[in-house]
């Protein structure tokens, strides 16, 4: 039972919030005001809360924390708080949760901390657990609110299995908060109930007998209560491009597609550029050269089996090219304020099969001394190691060695995104071959969003695909 005393001496959490030092802004009242009084009425509705990333989420989440134990702590209230992952986000939470009530004059006093994953106010308490697929967390009871924070990254059949029975019997508010991800998380698919539950609970006129369930915030919504803030997505825009998935999903509140094409027709239009190849430099320029070294591919494992005609065709000895890309490195987009990062020219391109690794150093080094290439980056995965380590015996710190793993591989998909969609990676005109293989290659490459908090896309070629103009396999 609720204490009416509590109730009555917080009757509003917006006052409460403000007696602790904080105004939220506009945004945040309608979420604030809507889960308080589904707690405090008994009503157990489910919500999702989707804010862009930077815009007070956490703060929110803390300060309505805080002021349901300070109301509860009469009673014997439990609170569950599941994060994806406990090293840094449960841990995060808990930090932000103890300023609050350390800084709040009804709380500061009164709050402890148990077995260093509980807070409790009186008897209400607060339990912070890992939703990490590897974690035991069955047995905790959420009688009062269940929250789910980054839900987008916390797996559908955890949540369902360990998570959903924790409020099953006491009919506790549920709060799934996060940001935008594709359409196959659990924060994705409890955002559609909401919004199913919101349009099948209107009564006459069309009023909604429930209150608002889905919360969803994009960056402009934002910005117009916090100038700084449109500043700064303004910046992420112009160095990453507004279709880079991260932009969409981080502040635009767009969902991707788990797996599709990584390079649509919009994005290989903005990699085309309007110079020329060369067979040498320009005076005054800035060169580097990116050397893809013949070997083992990186991809394989990572897409779908491969029968016995797609292995013979893997024998495409095309498959086992060093490939070198000379790129003119242009700084004046990297002084623009909002852009703050180069652009990338491609100006020559060479490939060679079947040559030896002692006689393409000598010739990379060549090039690299015609090209007065300030930085070599060399593929040095597998056999590409040997061939790296040479060039760094006469290049020296010229040379950046990148190693292929799924981290690395998925973090340079990701950073390349970015440079293509906004516009910083430009093709030359004409219809020389290495050239076409490239936008080739681009248009088959296909990405997959690999689900869990790191976020790893994995993308690339898959073995066997055949180019479907000319039936050859790419």
């Amino acid at each position: 039972m609720i204490s009416k005393r509590r109730i009555d001496t917080y009757p509003d959490v917006l006052e409460f919030i403000q007696e602790g030092g904080i105004t939220l802004r506009g945004y945040q009242e309608g979420v604030a005001r809507a889960v308080v009084a589904s707690v405090l009425e008994g009503r157990g509705l489910s919500f999702a809360v989707m804010f862009p990333r930077q815009s007070g989420k956490n703060e929110l989440q803390a300060q309505i924390e805080t002021y349901l134990l300070a109301v509860l702590r009469d009673t014997d209230a439990e609170i569950v708080k599941v994060s994806p992952t406990w090293r840094p986000q449960s841990l995060n939470a808990m930090r932000r949760l103890e300023r609050v009530l350390s800084r709040h004059p009804q709380t500061k006093k009164d709050w402890e901390k148990e077995s260093g994953y509980i807070f409790r106010l009186g008897r209400a308490r607060i339990i912070f657990l890992s939703g990490s697929p590897l974690t035991n967390i069955v047995g905790a009871t959420a009688s009062t609110l269940l929250e789910v924070d980054e839900a987008q990254d916390v797996k559908i059949e955890k949540y369902d299995r360990d998570i959903a029975p924790m409020a099953a019997s006491t009919n506790a508010t549920r709060v799934f908060w996060g940001t935008a991800w594709t359409t196959r998380t659990l924060l994705a698919r409890e955002l559609r109930a909401a919004r199913e539950e919101e349009e099948g609970g209107k009564g006459e006129g069309g009023k909604r007998e429930k209150g608002k369930l889905a919360f969803v915030l994009t960056a402009e919504d934002v910005a117009r209560e916090v100038a700084e803030y449109g500043r700064f997505v303004a910046g992420q825009v112009a160095r990453l491009g507004r279709d880079h998935p991260n932009v969409r999903t981080q502040y635009f509140a767009e969902e991707i597609d788990g797996e599709a094409g990584m390079f649509p027709p919009w994005r290989l239009a903005l990699m085309q550029g309007s110079h020329s190849a060369q067979d040498r430099p320009s005076p005054g320029k800035i060169y580097a050269m990116l050397l893809d070294v013949a070997g083992e591919d990186e991809n394989r494992g990572q897409w779908p089996g491969e029968s016995g005609q797609q292995q013979k065709e893997l024998a495409n000895p095309k498959r086992d090219a060093t490939a070198l890309t000379v790129v003119e490195v242009d700084l004046s987009t990297a002084v623009d304020p909002l852009v703050g990062a180069p652009t990338h020219r491609v100006m020559h391109r060479r490939l060679w099969v079947g040559v030896n690794q002692l006689s393409l150093r000598a010739e990379l080094c060549a090039l690299a001394e015609l090209w007065r290439a300030r930085r070599v980056v060399v593929d040095a995965t597998g056999v590409g190691e040997g061939l790296t380590n040479m060039l760094q015996s006469a290049l020296f710190e010229k040379v950046i060695p990148f190693k292929f793993t799924a981290s690395s591989k998925s973090q340079m998909g990701w950073q390349f995104l970015g440079v293509a969609s906004s516009g910083r990676w430009k093709e030359p005109v004409g219809n020389a071959a290495l050239s076409q293989r490239f936008f080739q290659e681009a248009r088959l490459c296909e990405s997959r969003v690999a689900p869990g908090p790191a976020h790893q896309i994995r993308w690339g070629v898959p073995d066997g695909t055949r180019d479907p103009q000319t039936n050859d396999v790419v």
